[in-house]
């Protein structure tokens, strides 16, 4: 497809081809960072969703295969009733519009998470994750790397000197290294309340699973309770995560040796690496793509980096540097004078 009319257009003809309705409209359902879209129907007295992944941008055949593997386990994903894998066109089970961030409050936290916690305790004892690729060394430092690049240079302006660099590297180390000595389980990657919706039956329901890797035991469990659209009490968090050790210990996946305190620096560190990777991503997907919509959401991301960092000695120069770096700015608000992106980096 050429342009946007023309993806529309398929999209269109593909939906009333596929459910046989000559009439039926589709409207936007919701959209990812990347270039996968979904879009709502009805037809036949049911909701329908079509996702739209063109298959030369977002191959859809990850998010199939993850999709089998965690519906095989138990797991409450997108039923598939149709696919044209040629286009990028696939009819799914409509899981509603209840995403965990807009339902969660003080209330019903402890519900939410703990269906949340089960599915996460199901991913991560029953679904094989040896054969998906490896949240390695490699993967971590190539997130790590994102946020000198687009939140200092990019955003800030600022290019860190040899000893500044020093410091960056010390600190990736120490989060690289926290990583990769946990046991390495099914990771979703993106297990968070943009993720997670709040169903009827079997909750609650997971999307956007297919960038799942086989890595931290951790990484998800952060990704759930460090969240960059919605923060608890530092005590409440810590509450939660230690009653998800002991069922991960009760499961027979981490040993007894594995105390509150060993754990706890486990979550922490690993919160950092997302939430480090995450504070260039959201500069990204406004330099780069255009994307203007998780700037309101940087000032708590880098609030976790600053408040976990400081918690740790081998990370306080780290947050030193990003705090004398930053100063006073609004984090949330765009640098007018920084250079807009170039082909290379839309490519």
């Amino acid at each position: 497809m050429h342009n946007r009319n023309d993806r529309a257009a398929a999209r269109l003809a593909w939906a009333r081809h596929t459910l046989g309705d000559a009439s039926l409209t589709l409207e936007p359902a919701s959209s990812d960072a990347s270039f996968r879209s979904y879009w709502r129907t009805s037809h036949g007295g049911q909701s329908w969703i079509v996702m739209d992944s063109p298959p030369e941008r977002e191959d859809p055949r990850p998010w199939l295969a993850i999709g089998a593997r965690l519906a095989a386990a138990g797991l409450h994903v997108p039923k598939v009733s149709a696919q044209d894998l040629e286009q990028g066109f696939l009819l799914i089970e409509d899981l509603g519009s209840r995403l965990y961030l807009a339902e969660l409050d003080d209330a019903n936290a402890d519900r939410l998470y703990g269906d949340a916690m089960d599915a996460l305790l199901a991913m991560q004892t029953r679904v094989s994750a040896d054969d998906l690729p490896p949240f390695d060394h490699t993967v971590l430092m190539n997130g790590l790397e994102v946020m000198p690049a687009w939140f200092l240079e990019r955003h800030l302006g600022h290019t860190p000197d040899c000893d500044e660099w020093d410091v960056l590297e010390a600190a990736f180390d120490v989060i690289m290294r926290n990583a990769l000595s946990q046991p390495q389980v099914f990771v979703h990657r993106d297990y968070h309340s943009r993720n997670l919706l709040q169903v009827d039956s079997n909750n609650p329901g997971i999307v956007d699973f297919q960038g799942a890797l086989h890595g931290p035991i951790t990484y998800d469990l952060a990704s759930l309770l460090r969240d960059a659209y919605v923060a608890w009490p530092r005590e409440r968090v810590e509450g939660w995560v230690e009653s998800y050790r002991l069922r991960l210990r009760q499961a027979g996946m981490i040993g007894a040796h594995i105390d509150a305190g060993h754990f706890l620096r486990w979550f922490d560190l690993t919160g950092m690496h997302r939430h480090v990777r995450v504070l260039g991503q959201f500069y990204r997907l406004w330099y780069r793509d255009g994307k203007p919509g998780y700037l309101k959401d940087v000032p708590q991301v880098y609030r976790y980096v600053i408040e976990v960092a400081h918690r740790y000695p081998e990370l306080a120069g780290f947050a030193e540097l990003l705090e004398r770096l930053a100063g006073d700015r609004d984090l949330s608000q765009p640098n007018p004078d920084a250079p807009h992106a170039t082909k290379a980096e839309r490519a």
